[in-house]
């Protein structure tokens, strides 16, 4: 019988999995790599793997294949973790893989975008098991929820690399590719101060997340792990606000799945507005801080 395996690295993606399970039409189960979680969203067993972090691929891959076989579909939410980890897992399995899906048409046909986002391919899988990871926001959260029935598992990591050490930013933000708000940066900002200033000051008054331009980031005025785009990570937030940001290819991208899009840039005929549902020509740094003051009047 044709059934779904979810892989959610973490609490935030056992939704978001469900979401995808449930249009696929097939029953499904979920393996929780770290945390708990609070409802099973309609999974018919929810394994709880406890792991403190999520491991390196090598490590992690040889449970996962054990875990995985007997599944015809195993999927993922697309993440910088879900292209490392279900790509070893998609070659161990010597199965089908489609990556960042945003459409189902029957278990083996799925629309993804190519050339950047500038067309979408749709791919048939010809063999079982297929490998898929995807975007969230083609795919509603289902409505059925319930108690979890958690099985606790364990998951054997094998001898490859160790991972030394972690450092994320953003302290209690939501995470970049789950929230429902994000508020971005590009090079206009400066430095990592001026950068935290404006747009983490936005985000956290809004209660989102924060990403940042790869232009922004190779110039060390934010981090890596905030990078939006084609090789950063793909958001779809119901609300992201660009602010100093151009709008290019590789950015647009990865946030062309946002339900509504927010420019504000101090260039008229900065490509962004050609994609925006509402643009401000003005300075970020005199549009942002009325937008705050705005919000505070407006509580």
């Amino acid at each position: 019988m044709a059934k779904t395996l979810v892989i959610a690295f973490d609490p935030a993606e056992v939704a978001s999995g469900a979401g995808f399970a449930t249009a696929l039409g097939q029953p499904f189960d979920v393996l929780l790599i770290t945390g708990n979680a609070a409802n099973n969203a309609g999974a018919e067993r929810t394994f709880l793997a406890g792991l403190d972090s999520v491991p390196p691929a090598d490590s992690l891959t040889p449970s996962l294949v054990a875990l995985a076989r007997g599944y015809s579909h195993i999927v993922a939410v697309s993440s910088m973790r879900s292209k490392d980890i279900m790509a070893r897992l998609a070659g161990a399995l010597d199965a089908a893989m489609v990556t960042d899906a945003i459409a189902i048409e029957s278990p083996t046909v799925y629309k993804r975008p190519i050339v950047a986002g500038a067309a979408i391919a749709t791919v048939e899988t010809l063999t079982e098991p297929v490998v898929v990871t995807f975007r969230p926001a083609g795919f509603p959260e289902p409505a059925q929820q319930g108690e979890a029935t958690l099985e606790p598992i364990t998951l054997e990591l094998s001898q490859g690399s160790k991972r030394i050490s972690e450092s994320m930013h953003g302290g209690g933000r939501p995470d970049l590719t789950q929230a429902r708000v994000v508020v971005s940066g590009g090079r206009p900002l400066k430095d990592a101060a001026t950068f935290e200033k404006v747009i983490g000051g936005l985000a956290d008054q809004l209660g989102g997340a924060v990403g940042a331009t790869r232009a922004a980031v190779d110039s060390g005025i934010a981090s890596n792990e905030l990078q939006v785009g084609q090789t950063g990570k793909i958001v779809a937030p119901d609300l992201y606000i660009a602010a100093g940001i151009s709008g290019s290819t590789q950015h647009m991208a990865g946030i062309k799945d946002s339900k509504t899009i927010v420019a504000i840039n101090n260039d008229p005929s900065a490509p962004i507005f050609e994609f925006a549902d509402l643009g401000l020509v003005a300075d970020l740094y005199d549009a942002i801080p009325a937008i705050r003051a705005a919000l505070d009047r407006g509580k």
